[in-house]
């Protein structure tokens, strides 16, 4: 899909020397319009290296600072270099690039900010047991209401943001735990961005191992808990309302979009 606009996938990657060659070969088959950002995240391995050999532009963080942090500075690389889209997507292989297509079709009809691959919304058979799925459920319930939709799974990191949504983000994004996933998705909800949700398949992961001890979960539940609470009570900076919904800065940069594709379909 290529309809105009400058679309940039962030890949947050901490010691992935081994799968992201096969990740990033992939989504440049797949995608070839569209670029891709890998923020190193205080490797100890090479995997800065392997991303430029593959062709990537590589953004490194001095320390391991977690996912939140390394978006953070994905989204800045973003907003500095102009980009429409932002999609985030797991350097371990279990986001299927084939999507990308259907994600930014969502944000393309104009009515969402920000879209999610849902794992729990009708398609492929990923799932998850015990405390871990009545906490992501939980959480769904609760974040379904603060957003006004139907959410299904609201932790997942492959998700996709439009041009405004770029621009909060550059500014404001946790960097605390699941702060990428809960806390950054509450308070784009409480400034007036809207989300919605995709039915997306999950592969297995090339790397590491998924975590999935009852105590582990029941810690998840804890944390989760705690991490909405805050994300609910904290309050936003003042600055940051120039870009959401109703003003003239989220207005022009919606204006824009829609000219740019608008005028690659007319050309198609």
């Amino acid at each position: 899909m290529n309809d105009g606009r400058r679309v940039l996938i962030i890949l947050p990657a901490w010691n992935e020397q081994d799968g992201l060659p096969s990740v990033l070969r992939e989504i440049q088959q797949q995608l070839p319009h569209v670029d891709t950002l890998v923020v190193d995240d205080g490797s100890a391995d090479n995997t800065a290296e392997v991303a430029r050999a593959a062709g990537s532009a590589v953004a490194q963080l001095p320390f391991n600072l977690g996912v939140g942090g390394a978006m953070r500075l994905g989204y800045r690389y973003a907003q500095q270099h102009g980009y429409d889209v932002a999609i985030q997507v797991d350097a371990d292989g279990q986001h299927d690039p084939a999507y990308v297509p259907a994600l930014l079709e969502r944000l393309a009809v104009g009515d969402a900010d920000l879209v999610i691959g849902a794992r729990f919304a009708g398609d492929g058979d990923y799932t998850v047991r015990g405390p871990r799925k009545w906490a992501m459920s939980l959480l769904s319930v609760v974040l379904s209401r603060i957003t006004r939709t139907k959410l299904t799974d609201t932790t997942s990191g492959f998700r996709a943001c439009n041009r405004p949504l770029i621009e909060f983000f550059a500014r404001w994004y946790p960097v605390e735990y699941l702060g990428d996933t809960i806390e950054s998705m509450v308070g784009a909800a409480r400034s007036g961005f809207t989300v919605r949700q995709i039915p997306v398949a999950m592969r297995e992961r090339t790397t590491g191992r998924p975590s999935a001890s009852p105590l582990k979960a029941m810690v998840y539940l804890t944390r989760a808990g705690l991490v909405l609470l805050l994300a609910m009570i904290r309050r936003m900076p003042k600055e940051l309302k120039t870009f959401t919904p109703g003003t003239p800065a989220y207005a022009a940069s919606q204006q824009r979009t829609a000219e740019l594709v608008r005028r690659e379909l007319t050309k198609a």
